[in-house]
């Protein structure tokens, strides 16, 4: 049986570029080179391509990989039936892609960018296509579909970055009028809890603000919900289906970026504590959020489960989540009996019937 090609694309120029380098030593490894070719493919921080040509991929979260001695510069060409080429000296060395995993979170890596230049360049990919990308990027855009599909969620409200620095106490005054403290302040545009806080105060709302709007032009202000952090791994196209729930208890403020990669604060628990019938619940409207985003290949939703009625409330969708060793969408499928090694594999296929 033939080999898939399979380009693996990590790193990226965002501000989870470390997470990045962590979820894609854990895919490659997933990948079991007597069925597939492997081409790891890293953009550094500063938007270079490089072509590891290593196999000791424990090298990527150190980013030794970058000073690989047989690395080459390399790219992704637009051009249909080019694939990934790579530079030696004068030469250009291509190479027939099948399929790629992106396995870049964030900025130009889950927002509909690298959607973009692989649907130009005709090689099948995992994950949603560019719109679902771009519309689940976008927490406000986000919001709206949910708003549509008659998704529970918490209340919400869009600030513009440039009226936080010309008007920042009508701002305030706005943002009081409409919510109690605690607030949830966020990016718009960023994952992995990057840029995200909780303000309790005038003097924290506005330090938030001013934080939020360093990563995003646009930031959402959200009432706080009272309850369980929930989350449901769901993958497939036209049928997808949903994993069993998860539940974090961050043990810090809430689950921000160091509670999920650098500290060891949170816990998990698989299956969540939450009742049968409200599990249920929860998957059910995972998946219909995820259809109604027009999502395919994989998506991790996030809901919360408040603490007095059990009320499903929608939080936010990840389309490329985390793949690291303590990531909770393959181990949430792992508790659903697919291993990660078969959970790559049906990716990829997903992706290649996507193609279809």
């Amino acid at each position: 049986m033939k080999k898939l090609s399979v380009c693996v694309l990590f790193g990226g120029i965002s501000p989870e570029h470390e997470v990045s380098l962590r979820s894609a030593e854990f895919v490659l490894n997933c990948l079991d080179p007597e069925k597939y070719n492997i081409f790891p493919v890293g953009i550094t921080k500063s938007g270079d391509w490089i072509l590891y040509t290593g196999t000791d991929y424990s090298l990527l979260p150190t980013g030794e990989w970058q000073h690989y001695p047989k690395n080459r510069r390399a790219a992704i060409s637009p051009v249909r039936g080019q694939g990934l080429l790579s530079f030696e000296g004068d030469c250009v060395v291509r190479e027939w892609i099948d399929v790629v995993f992106p396995v870049l979170h964030g900025e130009n890596g889950e927002d509909g960018a690298m959607q973009g230049l692989l649907q130009m360049a005709g090689i099948p990919y995992v994950g949603p296509h560019v719109a679902a990308s771009a519309v689940s990027m976008d927490k406000t855009l986000t919001k709206l579909v949910a708003d549509q599909a008659g998704v529970t969620q918490a209340d919400w409200l869009l600030v513009r970055a440039e009226d936080t620095e010309t008007r920042m106490d009508s701002v305030i005054t706005q943002v009081e009028g409409r919510f109690s403290y605690p607030v949830f302040v966020k990016p718009a545009g960023t994952g992995s809890s990057v840029g995200v806080s909780k303000a309790a105060d005038r003097d924290g709302l506005k330090s938030a603000l001013l934080q939020a709007g360093v990563y995003d032009r646009k930031i959402l202000v959200e009432e706080y919900i009272r309850g369980k952090e929930i989350e449901v791994a769901v993958m497939g196209n036209s049928n997808p289906v949903a994993s069993v729930c998860g539940e974090i208890d961050p043990g810090a403020e809430f689950y921000d970026y160091d509670a999920k990669y650098l500290t060891d604060t949170s816990v998990g628990y698989i299956p969540a504590r939450i009742s049968e019938a409200v599990e249920e619940e929860v998957r059910d409207t995972a998946v219909r959020i995820y259809s109604a985003i027009g999502c395919q290949g994989l998506s991790r939703v996030d809901f919360f489960v408040t603490d007095e009625g059990d009320r499903v409330v929608f939080n936010e969708i990840n389309t490329i989540p985390g793949f690291t060793s303590i990531s909770m969408y393959p181990k949430l499928f792992a508790a659903s009996g697919i291993p990660s090694d078969a959970l790559v594999d049906q990716l990829l296929e997903l992706a290649m019937e996507a193609a279809k």
